[in-house]
């Protein structure tokens, strides 16, 4: 979908305010030769940016606004590097809010319902967006935070929260708990709305099982506003991004080449109005696809299709790029097999190569010996990689209240 009149208009404004503010970025654009854009042809000729600028200009250098306007500060976790901090003015808190309340909204939620919010307050975006957008819908906002299951589900039966907001992590490890305990006749969900990590089939329909309930995938970032810049409704035909406070594009990760609508890519997004901290072309490295043409829902907001997983999640083995997801459908193919699985990638020295090593969970029911096999040979045929696999007992693997990690390289860099 190429950008609209109207959205070149705010992306000229977002660089006629950046190139005033002296921040980061208008040094990057005076160096470019970038004052604004006035056709489509412009726009693509602005040059994209991505997490490593962020951290370049650690910890206020893409403040576009003076101190007297910033209202808020959130940042990325940095476990990888410095934290990428990102500032918001009263109007950038007030759109989340608003974007937040049209998730919920399009989710069906209501006035009515009581929502039990399960992810981290304080720098991280999630808690304090879902609080926001669940108070300016006008329902009880039930402020958990994460951890302390037993709290969680003792708020969750006596208040009857009637939706879960979570990580599908967390959302899992609640699914089994009510499933051990017995809980279920006891809990009202009826709606999940999940966020913060790609998940896979299995694992969405573990948990809508268990917990009886509609799961609908929320989406966002914490450089761009955070959750809740796009939800996907009831007829699960992908997530509405809202084209009013941003515009988004899918590149080839490897050349920047735009791709058209259907082709799967890098989803790259552009802040229409964001004030605080204004990003054009910011790659998220999260891999996706547009989705042509209009929703059977009846909404005009252009589609994402779910996100298939990150450009940076990709690990090389034996020459092969091989993405989590791959293993995920590995996995959903024989029977018996969970949604938990983890990935160890090392350095034999006496061999001179590198090995992959799948732990995955399996129902009792079946042969782990068969089943690691039977693991072994698919992987083979799809990947072209023998993976050494052992399968363990249900509820083996570590839960997280958080994101969980899957794929530990062990391989000195």
């Amino acid at each position: 979908m190429k950008i609209s009149e109207k959205q070149l208009e705010a992306v000229d404004r977002q660089i006629k305010r950046i190139l005033k503010s002296g921040n980061y970025y208008s040094g990057v654009y005076k160096k470019a030769g970038i004052s604004g854009v006035s056709s489509p042809e412009d726009f693509e000729k602005i040059p994209f940016t991505d997490k490593a600028d962020l951290r370049n200009a650690y910890p206020l250098g893409i403040q576009a606004v003076p101190d007297e306007e910033v209202v808020r500060i959130h940042s990325s976790s940095g476990t990888t590097g410095k934290p990428v901090i990102i500032p918001y003015t009263a109007k950038d808190v007030e759109d989340w809010a608003l974007m937040f309340a049209r998730c919920f909204e399009i989710a069906g939620v209501t006035a009515k319902d009581r929502i039990q919010i399960t992810p981290g307050y304080g720098l991280w975006t999630a808690g304090i967006g879902f609080q926001a957008g669940c108070e300016k819908l006008g329902a009880m906002a039930i402020p958990m935070g994460p951890g302390n299951t037993e709290k969680q589900l003792q708020m969750m039966i006596d208040l009857e929260s009637t939706v879960i907001c979570a990580t599908s992590s967390y959302a899992l490890l609640l699914a089994e708990e009510i499933n051990k305990r017995g809980l279920k006749d006891k809990i009202k969900l009826k709606k999940g709305v999940i966020g913060s990590e790609r998940w896979s089939d299995a694992k969405r329909n573990y948990i809508a099982k268990e917990l009886g309930i509609e799961l609908y995938d929320i989406y966002g970032l914490t450089e761009i506003y955070g959750p809740g810049i796009g939800i996907n409704c009831p007829d699960q035909q992908g997530m509405h991004i809202f084209d009013d406070y941003l515009y988004t594009e899918i590149i080839n990760p490897d050349t920047g080449e735009v791709l058209p609508d259907g082709e799967k890519g890098e989803i790259v997004i552009t802040t229409l109005v964001k004030e605080g901290a204004p990003l054009i072309r910011f790659r998220t490295h999260d891999l996706s696809r547009m989705i042509p043409g209009d929703c059977s829902c009846g909404r005009h907001y252009p589609r994402l299709d779910t996100i298939l997983g990150r450009s940076d999640d990709m690990f090389k083995v034996h020459g092969v790029n091989i993405f989590p997801s791959q293993v995920e459908e590995v996995l959903s193919l024989v029977d018996g097999v969970s949604s938990e699985y983890k990935i160890d990638i090392a350095h034999d020295d006496n061999k001179n190569r590198d090995i992959i090593m799948i732990t995955a969970e399996a129902e009792g029911r079946v042969d782990f010996v068969k089943t690691g096999e039977s693991i072994k040979k698919i992987f083979k045929s799809k990947m072209n990689v023998t993976p050494n696999v052992t399968i363990v007992s249900l509820n083996t693997l570590p839960r997280s209240e958080k994101k969980t990690q899957r794929v530990f390289d062990h391989r000195e860099d």
